[in-house]
């Protein structure tokens, strides 16, 4: 068994705290581990780590790695799509991973999940999985259900025929009813939440790509390096809607253990705990006469009266206000914010990068300033910026600083300038992290006035 872990989405129902430069997968919403980390641990339950593949984006690669560091699982795969292709391309060139680089037979069942759910009874899990290996084994693809509970209608529907063995075959899929249709669904009793999980043999995924869709195939059935090379060229296809909804070997397995796939603010408060009155508070907050509400703070205080059934989130830049079951069109609202042309549709204030963060402290026409974050041993990219000036002051740890070619230490509460167009870079010898305020000037201050030179972490 391989366990293939799909992190490349960039999510955006939980917005603000998800954004495409730091999306769900990564949230750390119940427990100290993030999703993806929980997810991880999940299955370092039943395989070894090198028996798991994350596939990711680039952007996101640097993030997968600390949340492998944070799980203490050295060892897992990370397999990095060169462009976003959705899940059907994503399986399809897992599958041809594991066939180049872990050399596994056709005959080796893969067992596909997305990162970012909450799952509960771990032992209940593992048995289901197992189950699952069982189906796979006769050439099926098993997909898992989870028994509805209430009338939801942001889960697609899978609607089960005829038991096999510990499943069921699959009548049909069906995509997110509105509440009437939900409620036929859940009355009806023969209707599960369709999970994203799916077991299945790699020459089972193979031959239902060529016969359902060959433009996936005909670019997987080569080796890695030309599957790579022309993964641009793939369709952009769910692999629900490219094969398990096609297939007819297709049955559920009925997921035994508490899921939650945290796609919206409504599906958060559920599973946080909640006060006397059903508030679910996090961070510094103060109520007074409030009932039933989300209150989730990060930055200040958050002071709510005579509020209920409302959801309120608060990061350093955005204050999302909403009725709670309406929390599904946060979607619509960061589509509209792009349109505009919005910084925080994608961006918070805090950026994380391989070397550390940054966090805007603050800016305006001609200025911008950044507290700047350095782990240790680390180092920024030797570069140069053609609109901008820089003043650095150190606030914490002791920095080796290049500008031109010159080489110097900058202790706390020193300063150095950096001009325009010099080449310069910022490193972190020492033990504890380095943190500076940097002071831009210029009459253009983009992140992608950068000209890299060197660069330890490939981007150069």
């Amino acid at each position: 068994m391989k366990v293939i872990i799909l992190a490349g989405g960039g999510g955006t129902r939980l917005f603000p705290l998800s954004r495409s430069c730091f999306p769900k997968q990564f949230l750390r919403i119940e427990g100290r581990h993030s999703l993806l980390g929980q997810t991880v641990l999940r299955f370092l339950a039943l395989v070894a780590a090198s028996d798991i593949v994350i596939v990711t984006n680039k952007d996101y690669y640097h993030h997968v790695q600390a949340e492998l560091a944070d799980c203490g699982a050295e060892g897992v795969h990370i397999l990095l799509e060169p462009v976003g292709r959705n899940t059907a391309p994503a399986i399809a060139l897992a599958a041809r991973y594991c066939l180049d680089e872990l050399m596994v037979s056709e005959d080796e069942t893969l067992v596909i999940t997305p990162s970012d759910t909450i799952m509960r009874s771990e032992e209940q899990f593992g048995e289901t999985v197992r189950d699952a290996l069982e189906l796979a084994a006769d050439g099926k693809i098993v997909t898992f259900g989870v028994k509805p509970v209430k009338p939801e209608t942001s889960f697609g529907y899978i609607q089960i025929g005829q038991p096999y063995k510990k499943g069921y075959a699959v009548e049909l899929f069906r995509e997110k009813p509105d509440y009437v249709t939900a409620e036929k669904y859940l009355a009806s009793g023969n209707y599960y939440w369709n999970a994203g999980m799916f077991a299945v043999k790699i020459g089972c995924v193979l031959k239902e790509l060529e016969c359902y869709q060959p433009d996936i195939f005909n670019l997987v059935d080569t080796n890695l390096a030309d599957t790579i090379a022309n993964f641009e060229a793939m369709p952009n296809i769910s692999f629900d809607y490219a094969v398990a909804e096609k297939s007819k070997k297709v049955v559920v397995i009925p997921l035994r253990a508490y899921w939650n796939d945290i796609g919206s603010w409504d599906a958060i408060y559920e599973v946080m705990d909640k006060d006397s009155v059903g508030n679910a508070l996090m961070g510094d907050c103060m109520t007074l006469d409030c009932k039933n509400n989300l209150m989730l703070g990060r930055s200040r205080l958050i002071a709510g009266v005579g509020l209920e059934d409302l959801l309120v989130v608060e990061t350093d830049d955005v204050i999302l206000v909403a009725k709670k079951g309406e929390s599904q069109k946060v979607k619509d609202l960061v589509g509209e914010l792009k349109k505009r042309g919005r910084r925080e549709a994608d961006e918070h204030t805090t950026m994380y990068r391989p070397w550390g963060s940054y966090t805007v402290l603050g800016e305006g026409p001609g200025y911008k300033m950044k507290k700047i974050a350095v782990s240790p041993g680390q180092q920024l990219s030797l570069q140069l910026h053609y609109q901008r000036s820089e003043h650095w002051v150190v606030i914490g740890g002791t920095a080796k600083v290049t500008i031109g070619e010159n080489e110097q230490m900058v202790n706390k509460n020193e300063s150095v300038f950096i001009p325009v167009s010099t080449k310069h870079r910022l490193e972190n010898p020492g033990r504890v992290p380095l943190e500076i305020i940097e002071v831009q000037n210029g009459d253009y201050l983009g992140e992608d006035d950068i000209v890299r030179f060197e660069d330890i972490y490939g981007r150069a």
